[in-house]
């Protein structure tokens, strides 16, 4: 049957490649007689001479071996020739000159977007589910992604804190400022010499303690800020870098999937004694995912080399610095506290403190009785008010008077006819004294 290129090109060359100690150069082959009319390179192991040599990629089509012919030949046949031949190997390759973005097609992308999902989920959940799918064994990469997962969570922890320390030194120097205010603020208003200067420099021993810590505080801000660094730039840049390696180790993985599920057709269809019209032609879409997935497993080893220089360029950063940060911040409250301690140690103090307690306390009644004398006078005079008769109208004040004469049984009503007094004049501090009033006057006015 005739070759189906599926619009791909061929190009022929001559390759002469040195085998290693071993004998071998490094490739594996594929297809061949009775199904396949060409054989071609599967794969190239890392580190080989074919693999060295660059020349020789997945897909090409192996066509002599030291100038015999293995067109079609049995791919047994074709690795022994090569075995057998002596140094140089000298083979002629038809070049495969394959688009690798057409093999990305809609069944490779579903793949990659499964994986993605199969990656978080338990092996025996996706068992469950039936989901196949290809895993990458002893990936040396996910213990340091695992590394790396430990040690951000230590530092954010380790930040929160420190930020939780610091806050609480911050209300401490807040307090030991207004507490040296207070007693400072004592002294201003103590009489006893010996009494103030107790406290004063009592005050001022603990305005010198906020002061210290305050240094204090402003020393580990930059430790702190060292570790969020750490947190916040380092490790979101490496986890950026491992973002795109998963999306490469992805893509790698769901051509893998492909050719595997390329490879159980051809066994079920061979088991039947059925041909597969992509192997009697030349099986080109089987050789353009060969392709593919070698390319796309360079960019994934590369990918993958570097998110683990990166990990371990962050785990030595960690070991290193986080030993030196430790031992700053320990150093920094140790020699505050020894300050500190110095601080109140070394300040004299008048002890006992004689405090005259009974003139402050005089001081203070006297204080307090000045400030109430005017709202008791005020009180005294509203309620003089109230009780004063209005002299300008007695019949408001005084109903009139029942006088009953002696001797008169029939209790007749004598009314009194008055003529109401002129308005008073209020006497002044510099009018004379008013004239005594006489008894007679006296008993008219009772009367």
């Amino acid at each position: 049957m005739e070759e189906d290129r599926l619009g791909m090109k061929i190009s022929s060359e001559v390759v002469e490649i040195l085998k290693d100690a071993k004998g071998l150069l490094g490739v594996s082959i594929g297809g061949g007689h009775p199904n396949c009319p060409c054989v071609y390179v599967v794969q190239l192991f890392d580190g080989s001479p074919a693999h060295e040599d660059g020349r020789i990629r997945a897909g090409d089509e192996v066509v002599a071996v030291n100038g015999v012919n293995v067109k079609g030949d049995k791919k047994t046949h074709v690795a022994q020739l090569i075995q057998t031949s002596g140094n140089p190997v000298k083979m002629t390759i038809n070049h495969l000159d394959a688009d690798t973005t057409k093999g990305k097609t809609a069944d490779i992308v579903v793949k990659k977007i499964k994986h993605k999902m199969v990656e978080f989920m338990e092996a025996d959940t996706a068992d469950a589910l039936g989901l196949s799918r290809a895993i990458l064994c002893n990936d040396p990469l996910l213990k340091k992604m695992r590394v790396l997962e430990e040690n951000a969570d230590f530092y954010r922890t380790l930040i929160a804190y420190f930020n939780e320390l610091l806050e609480a030194q911050e209300g401490i120097n807040k307090y030991q400022k207004m507490f040296g205010d207070a007693f400072c603020e004592l002294a201003a208003h103590e009489s006893q010499a010996n009494a103030s200067l107790a406290f004063t420099v009592f005050g001022e021993a603990h305005r010198a303690l906020d002061k210290r810590q305050a240094d204090m505080v402003k020393a580990v801000r930059p430790l702190i800020n060292d570790l969020v660094t750490y947190v916040d730039k380092a490790i979101p840049d490496t986890e950026l870098t491992m973002k795109k390696y998963l999306d490469v180790k992805y893509e790698y993985l769901s051509y893998c999937l492909k050719l595997k599920e390329m490879d159980d057709e051809e066994v079920e269809f061979h088991s039947l004694q059925e041909s597969l019209y992509r192997v009697e032609t030349g099986n080109y879409e089987y050789r353009l995912m060969l392709r593919c997935r070698q390319e796309t497993r360079q960019r994934f080893v590369r990918m993958r080399n570097d998110v683990m220089v990166k990990i371990e360029l962050l785990d030595q950063k960690h070991v290193r610095d986080i030993a030196q940060q430790l031992t700053n911040l320990v150093g920094v409250l140790r020699d505050c506290q020894s300050d500190c301690s110095k601080a109140l140690l070394n300040t004299p103090m008048a002890v006992p403190v004689e405090i005259d307690i009974i003139q402050k306390s005089h001081k203070f009644d006297q204080r307090a009785s000045t400030s109430s004398q005017p709202e008791e006078e005020a009180e005294v005079v509203a309620q003089q008010a109230e009780d004063q008769p209005d002299l300008l109208n007695l019949s408001d004040a005084f109903e009139p008077l029942r006088l009953e004469e002696n001797g008169n049984a029939a209790g007749e009503l004598i009314a009194l006819d008055y003529e109401p007094l002129p308005n008073p004049v209020r006497p002044t501090q510099n009018d004379p004294p008013p004239p005594p009033v006489d008894d007679q006057t006296e008993n008219l006015l009772l009367f």
